[in-house]
């Protein structure tokens, strides 16, 4: 994986003294410290978070001017002025502290002086381009505005902190008669803040010498970018009138900025959801956005995890926002190192030091329209000071190693699981007619909840690109499960997945058969009757969790408006032997099929699944959905999870309770966090199985079981149970795969063992085998030097004294993949190569 960028985000903090040998050597220090990655990248940038964005709104032109800068700590436009040393009110949102008892003052030409130190420096220190880019934020979190809350609050439409606190992309400006650099006469009444925010930032950008600017905190992206609420959905009903309406709104935005400032990229962070929740209740046109020329870079993957530990709307709002990119572009990923404002360091304390937030964003691969696995090409540090401007090495010595271990091991083919995206399917659902807001809202919450229930979904491929990839190569997916909402009848689509399932592929379906094709319906043998909603009882015939502090609770509550309608479903012929149901509903009389799949034996081991899908969540107030109580209510999502071992995925969990502790995210902001279910996700290397995790539990354990036996990840013993691993895993872990056994009791180890043989580049030994079956998944282009040897004399070698000892495997190039397997093992086995 060779990255075009690495971004170094900072604040100007870490300049005490504005004296250019000083500030030579801040800037010599922070290339030295983030060398060991960036010598890997075509360029290297520094984003500057010099205030707020209103650097830029109040610019005159006048290098001699004073910044107001972002030098506190905490929420600097709280009413209250910021003050030195100890505040009356310690809690950060009500008062600001200074840094630094005296900060220094920065004028529009120091900021230049520091844009030329960083460039000049930077190149000197790692040979590389470098770029600096500034920043436009839409609230008040980073240094104090009287142009956002004082003389131009009519452009805060948003409510994110509170009425009045976001400025909203598609506002207009009332009068004013200051003189701006690109307005010397004043604001006229009612422009466009496009046409105003791009010719103020064309001649701060210009004249300060930057070469780009990020769009911070969803700005351009619509009204309420951390709400899963907006315009169109009020957390009760669905309002699509005004779509079209908006939609407009917000590109008439970026056509304004660029008809101002029409070449400096622009990069941005994109809102806190998903696409579909975005387009339900915002009418944000991403694809609009991506296709309009505007010379952006899609946004990375949302920090926030970190804050409220809900890795499933992080690891899904990345994967919907990169199922298309805008032409010619890559993506980012962004890492929270430091908070230069709110005093958290997230490596040292939010993460405690724990990888996961690297390995499970980085396992996400997308798939392009010619089949080919994209990983991120540039990468960001959030940021690289801290909140009083210190730079600690620490950081960054223990962050690079992690991160090159992801970009070593990044995606090159499908996963296990293949979330084919609905892009511009939602995008219709949103702005045509009739539109179906419903379905975009339901399937991306729906999808983040079962990731955060322990799903491992890591690669995405849009509908478009899932037809153009899979025509170019019809065995691209053959050893993947497609899991996508129903497709609509006669599209492509569903006729594309049909032909897949025939041809031995496997699919798995979520979401509402309103729009379901007969021929659909026919191959999973269902029909549609008149849809149940509310609390059910949950009938399940498959294996769920283990609980030892007693039974789960088997009611679901099934909200119509926040799942796109009723559970419709009956097996159309009930006596079809091939057709499971491992999921039913009751409620009162009313029967119905919750999850179905089918295998068909003249599909040459197809198999075709569907899970209705209930989001267990409701809106209660603040940013995010209100999950139901695990306590009481079964959660909906759990059914994608527990379907998967009908396809030979089966990943269950042993836990005391439903509500067992969240220990990396306590309640934020008033509501409960995401249940405790590990994160998983399975990455596919070097035709390797990279399994990575977060165990928000530690006292949670796993079960894992694939089609070809138990995964035994390397370099961690794993217990046995009627065939199924069972692991004890620490916090954040990351492991190799290519043993998978077939035994059922016992405990097995695969450890990496030295060469030491000439020839011989890699061993693994594995012990404890009774009777077993191995498959072996060796790395490209080494299969035929694979050595198998049972029960060696020496410890850890292959002699030529033992070829008696040699094991005789059967090679395999098939829907299973590429691999080797051996039967009738016991003890130990090395595997060289």
């Amino acid at each position: 994986m060779r990255l075009r960028n690495v971004t170094l985000e900072m604040s100007p903090k870490p300049f005490r003294v504005m004296r250019e040998d000083a500030m030579a050597e801040v800037c010599r220090e922070i290339f030295r410290q983030w060398s060991p990655l960036t010598r890997h990248a075509d360029q290297v940038s520094v984003m500057l978070w010099t205030a707020d964005g209103s650097e830029i709104l109040d610019y005159r032109g006048r290098p001699e001017d004073e910044i107001e800068w972002a030098r506190y700590i905490g929420l600097p436009n709280s009413g209250k002025e910021p003050v030195g040393g100890m505040p009356e009110d310690k809690n950060l949102h009500a008062q600001a502290v200074y840094y630094v008892d005296d900060p220094p003052t920065l004028t529009y030409g120091g900021l230049a002086a520091i844009v030329r130190l960083l460039k000049r420096i930077g190149g000197e220190v790692t040979g590389k381009p470098i770029r600096v880019g500034a920043t436009f934020d839409p609230g008040g979190e980073f240094a104090r505005s009287t142009f956002k809350y004082k003389r131009h609050n009519e452009i805060c439409m948003g409510g994110t902190m509170g009425k009045g606190t976001f400025v909203c992309c598609y506002a207009t400006l009332n009068a004013d008669r200051e003189s701006y650099a690109g307005f010397p006469d004043g604001i006229t009444q009612g422009m466009p803040l496009g046409t105003f925010l791009g010719r103020q930032s064309q001649h701060f950008l210009k004249d300060l010498g930057f070469d780009y600017i990020w769009f911070s905190n969803g700005f351009g992206f619509g009204l309420e970018t951390w709400k899963a609420i907006g315009p169109m959905f009020d957390g009760k009903s669905f309002s699509p009138g005004a779509a079209g309406e908006i939609r407009e709104k917000i590109l008439n935005f970026w056509r304004c900025f660029r008809k101002e400032c029409p070449d400096f990229p622009i990069e941005t962070r994109g809102t806190n959801l998903v696409t579909g929740s975005d387009l339900a209740s915002n009418a944000t046109p991403l694809r609009d956005i991506y296709q309009g020329g505007f010379n952006m870079t899609p946004p990375p993957n949302s920090p926030w995890a970190a804050l409220n530990g809900d890795f499933g709307l992080e690891l899904v709002g990345y994967m919907s926002r990169i199922a298309e990119l805008p032409p010619g572009k890559g993506f980012p990923f962004r890492f929270y190192t430091h908070d230069p404002w709110w005093l958290n360091s997230p490596w040292l304390d939010r993460y405690g030091r724990e990888p996961h937030d690297i390995y499970l964003p980085m396992a996400i691969g997308r798939i392009s329209a010619e089949g080919r696995v994209e990983n991120p090409d540039s990468i960001a540090f959030l940021t690289i000071d801290d909140s009083y401007g210190r730079t600690p090495e620490q950081v960054p010595e223990e962050v690079i190693p992690h991160i090159r271990e992801a970009m070593r091991h990044a995606p090159d083919r499908p996963g296990p699981l293949v979330w084919v995206y609905p892009f511009d399917e939602y995008h219709e659902m949103t702005f045509g007619r009739p539109a179906r807001l419903e379905e975009p809202f339901f399937g991306d919450w729906f999808m983040r909840a079962a990731v955060n229930n322990g799903l491992p979904l890591n690669t995405v491929v849009s509908t478009k690109n899932f037809l153009s990839s899979l025509g170019r190569d019809p065995a691209l997916y053959r050893e993947s499960i497609l899991v996508t909402p129903v497709p609509d009848a006669g599209t492509a689509l569903s006729e594309a997945l049909i032909q897949f399932a025939n041809a031995g592929g496997r699919v798995l379906l979520y979401g509402p058969l309103a729009h379901a094709g007969e021929d659909l319906l026919a191959l999973l043998n269902l029909k549609r009757v008149a849809a149940i909603a509310g609390e059910m009882e949950v009938v399940s015939a498959v294996p769920l969790d283990e609980f030892t502090g007693g039974a789960p609770p088997r009611v679901l509550n099934h909200r119509a408006v926040m799942s796109a309608g009723g559970i419709e479903a009956l097996l159309a012929d009930p006596g079809d032997d091939r057709s499971h149901a491992p999921f039913r509903v009751i409620r009162g009389e009313d029967r119905r099929v919750a999850a179905v799949w089918r295998p068909v034996p003249d599909w040459r081991g197809g198999m075709i699944g569907w899970v209705r899908g209930t989001n267990s969540n409701s809106y209660t107030g603040g940013h995010l959905l209100t999950p139901d109580d695990p306590q009481k209510w079964f959660q909906g999502d759990l059914m994608m999870r527990h379907v998967l071992g009908a396809f030979g995925w089966q990943i269950t969990l042993v836990r005391r309770d439903p509500a067992q502790a969240n220990a990396i995210a306590p309640a934020y902001n008033g509501k409960a966090p995401p249940v405790a279910s590990p994160i998983l996700t399975i990455a596919r290397h070097d035709n390797g199985f990279f399994f990575s995790g977060c165990m928000r539990n530690t006292h949670v354990e796993l079960c894992l079981q694939s089609p070809w036996g138990a995964p035994v990840l390397a370099g961690i013993e794993t217990e046995l149970r009627e065939g199924v691993a069972r692991y004890r895993m620490p916090r954040a872990w990351h492991h190799e795969c290519r043993v998978f056994v077939r035994q059922e009791e016992g405990e097995v180890f695969c450890m990496e063992r030295h060469s030491g043989e000439i020839g011989i580049s890699r061993r693994l030994k594995v012990m404890g085998l009774q009777d077993a079956t191995l498959r072996f998944y060796p790395e490209r282009g080494t299969r035929d030097r694979v050595i198998l040897l049972s029960n060696p004399k020496s410890a850890d070698g292959y002699t030529p004294a033992e070829k008696e000892k040699l094991v005789q495997a059967r090679a395999g190039d098939d829907a299973e993949g590429h691999y080797l397997e051996a039967r009738n093992l016991t003890g130990i086995l090395t595997i060289s190569w």
